[in-house]
C-alpha cells in the first residue's frame, strides 16, 4: 500500500469503484462492531475466505492444504475467542489441528504428509489465531467497542496514508518484497497512525494518556504494514499479483484484510503492554 509513482503511468482504472466498495466494507465493519456476535461472524468469514486464498497460492507450489481440518481449527479459533474459551482450549485446538492435518495426508496416500500438515497449521495460526485478535479486541471489558473502532481506524489510516504519501514522494524502496512500497510511504503511514492514537487516547472512551496513544499508534502501524509485506512474500512465493478477485478493485479478501492479520495483534500487545487489558484475560 506504499506505491512509488511509475513514471508514465497511466490514472488507475477502476478506482471510483474501489473506492465505493472500500467505503462500504468499512460502513459494515463498523456497523458490526456495535453487534459482537455479528462482528465475530465477520471475522470468521473473512479469515474463512483468506484461508481459501492461502490455500489457493499454496497449491500454486504443489503444496495441498488439508482444508476441511483448516475450516474448522479457523472457525474454533474465532468462536473460542468470542465465547472467551481459547486460553482454556487452544493448546487442545493446536494439537488436534496437527493430528488430524497429518492423519487426513495419510489417508491420502499422496504423499507430502509433513509439508501438508505444516501448511495446514501454519494457515490456522495466519488466519485464525490472527483474526481472533480482533474478537478479543471487541470483547475487552469497558473498552471493546472504542477499542475495536480505533484498531480498524488505525490500520486504515496506515494503508492510507503509505500509499497516498508513497504515491506522492516516495523514491527509496521498502523491500525487495514489495518494490513499489517505499520508505517514506511507511513513515506517513506511521505518522498518521500516530497522530490518530494521540487522538484517540483523549477521548473519554479510551481513559489512556497521550504517549500510550501515541505508542498504541505507531506499534499497530508497524504491524499494519508487517501483514502487507507477509502477504506480499506469500503472493511473491507463489508468482502471483493478486492473492484473489472476490472483492472487486480490492483483488482478494487476503489483498484487502492483510494488513489488519497483524494489525490486531500488533494492537492488542500493546494494549496489554501499557496495562490496558487485564493480564490473564483469555487471549494467549
Amino acid at each position: 500500500m506504499t506505491a512509488a509513482p511509475v513514471a508514465g503511468a497511466p490514472p488507475a482504472a477502476g478506482w471510483p469503484r474501489r473506492v465505493i466498495v472500500g467505503v462500504g466494507l468499512a460502513i459494515l465493519s463498523l456497523g458490526l462492531v456495535f453487534w459482537p456476535p455479528g462482528f465475530a461472524l465477520l471475522c470468521a468469514a473473512i479469515a474463512l475466505g483468506g484461508l481459501r486464498e492461502f490455500a489457493q497460492l499454496c497449491a500454486r507450489k504443489g503444496n495441498t492444504l488439508e482444508v476441511p481440518v483448516a475450516v474448522a481449527a479457523v472457525t474454533a479459533y474465532v468462536v473460542l475467542t468470542h465465547f472467551r474459551l481459547i486460553h482454556r482450549y487452544e493448546g487442545t485446538l493446536l494439537a488436534t489441528t496437527l493430528v488430524a492435518a497429518l492423519a487426513t495426508a495419510m489417508l491420502s496416500g499422496t504423499g507430502g504428509y509433513v509439508a501438508r500438515s505444516s501448511s495446514t497449521l501454519f494457515g490456522v495460526l495466519y488466519l485464525g489465531k490472527l483474526t481472533s485478535y480482533f474478537v478479543a479486541i471487541r470483547a475487552i471489558p469497558q473498552i471493546g467497542t472504542a477499542a475495536t473502532i480505533e484498531a480498524i481506524v488505525l490500520v486504515a489510516l496506515t494503508d492510507i496514508f503509505a500509499m497516498l504519501v508513497g504515491k506522492s514522494m516516495g523514491r527509496t524502496p521498502l523491500s525487495s518484497i514489495s518494490p513499489r512500497k517505499t520508505v517514506e510511504g511507511a513513515l506517513g503511514g506511521l505518522a498518521v497512525a500516530m497522530l490518530a492514537g494521540i487522538a484517540a487516547a483523549l477521548t473519554p472512551w479510551m481513559h489512556a494518556l497521550w504517549w500510550q496513544g501515541a505508542v498504541v499508534g505507531a506499534i499497530t502501524s508497524f504491524g499494519a504494514q508487517a501483514g502487507d509485506l507477509v502477504e506480499s512474500a506469500l503472493k511473491r512465493d507463489a508468482s502471483v499479483k493478486d492473492a484473489g478477485t472476490l472483492i472487486a478493485g480490492h483483488g482478494g479478501v487476503l489483498d484487502r484484510f492483510d494488513s489488519y492479520l497483524f494489525g490486531g495483534l500488533a494492537f492488542y500487545f500493546v494494549l496489554w503492554l501499557i496495562g490496558m487489558i487485564p493480564h490473564g484475560l483469555w487471549v494467549s
